[in-house]
């Protein structure tokens, strides 16, 4: 088996995040990866973090919000810095948990963008650009997908909208008018920046080396997490409701699978987007493929980025 090195995961203070952290932390003595947990600063960073050491692992908290892609940029140069001087061993994966579901798509992030897209997509892309060089082979891109890109069960039993692609500058920029707010919009928004998500991993393993394998996790529907603490009152409730019914996913039995994902040579070989639902190789359906849109939202996401970026420098 190869050499754990160190994983990079962002969201890891609660639900799927946190429980994959765990997960990593609870390994045998030679299974167990060292740890970079990239969060929001502040309480919940340090207990998880805390909670990883008593299990053993050589943990370090990477301050950062990923709705600044100032402090992406930061925390990816912590990250070099941390692997230069030999604090953690070499970059072997990098989890992109972090997500969110804005109840209102009028809101934007710091840089302007529309926060569900900002927040799922495009400081991912971000970190990962930033980090592309620092990986040792063999090493592992897992990206967090779902299956609301496409109408399945739950998102009509729900009455929530399919994503509907437009030009990426357009998804990344906050709607406007009474519509942009509510489920419907919400939903739809996160729709699109998971299909993103599908283009993105497509595109991104055509890019990078050969030694790194870039795959697409989805744990399944877990209604009542934090991820939709930014939807409707309504909305909360039935999600709560649901997450008792027998059947749905549950963080703490997802974390693991996503470790596994991850660290296990079971999955090795997975590679060029693929897409696993829960614990099964899935072909995603035909609007998930396709070459122009891909090659687009990459040339987008850079814009994007540089855009941000000379803001800031501004």
């Amino acid at each position: 088996m190869t050499e754990p090195g160190t994983v990079l995961i962002t969201g890891p203070t609660r639900n799927l995040g946190r429980h994959a952290a765990l997960a990593m932390a609870g390994r045998p003595e030679g299974r167990r990866p060292d740890l970079l947990l990239m969060g929001r600063a502040g309480r919940d960073l340090t207990a998880v973090a805390g909670e990883a050491r008593a299990r053993g692992a050589n943990v370090r908290e990477i301050g950062c919000d990923l709705s600044r892609l100032a402090d992406v940029r930061a925390a990816a140069a912590t990250v070099r810095e941390l692997l230069a001087t030999g604090v953690v061993r070499p970059l072997r994966a990098l989890v992109a948990n972090a997500g969110t579901m804005s109840s209102d798509t009028r809101r934007a992030s710091s840089d302007g963008y529309e926060l569900t897209f900002a927040v799922n997509y495009l400081a991912h892309a971000q970190l990962i650009g930033d980090l592309l060089g620092s990986f040792t082979a063999p090493a592992r891109i897992v990206l967090l997908g779902s299956n609301t890109y496409h109408a399945n069960f739950w998102r009509k039993l729900l009455r929530v909208p399919e994503a509907q692609w437009a030009d990426p500058v357009e998804l990344a920029r906050p709607a406007t008018g009474e519509r942009a707010s509510g489920l419907a919009a919400s939903g739809l928004a996160y729709s699109n920046a998971k299909l993103a998500i599908l283009y993105y991993a497509h595109e991104l393993q055509r890019r990078v080396g050969a030694g790194i394998n870039v795959s697409v996790f989805e744990p399944g529907w877990m209604p009542g997490t934090a991820l939709g603490r930014g939807a409707p009152q309504a909305f909360q409730a039935t999600s709560r409701a649901l997450g008792r019914v027998p059947g749905v996913s549950k963080p703490r039995r997802s974390g693991p699978l996503l470790a596994a994902i991850t660290l296990d040579d079971e999955w090795a070989h997975l590679r060029g987007g693929a897409f696993v639902v829960k614990t099964k190789l899935t072909e995603v359906r035909p609007v998930a493929h396709d070459r122009d849109r891909e090659r687009r939202l990459w040339e987008a996401t850079t814009e994007l980025l540089e855009q941000a970026g000379e803001i800031v420098q501004g």
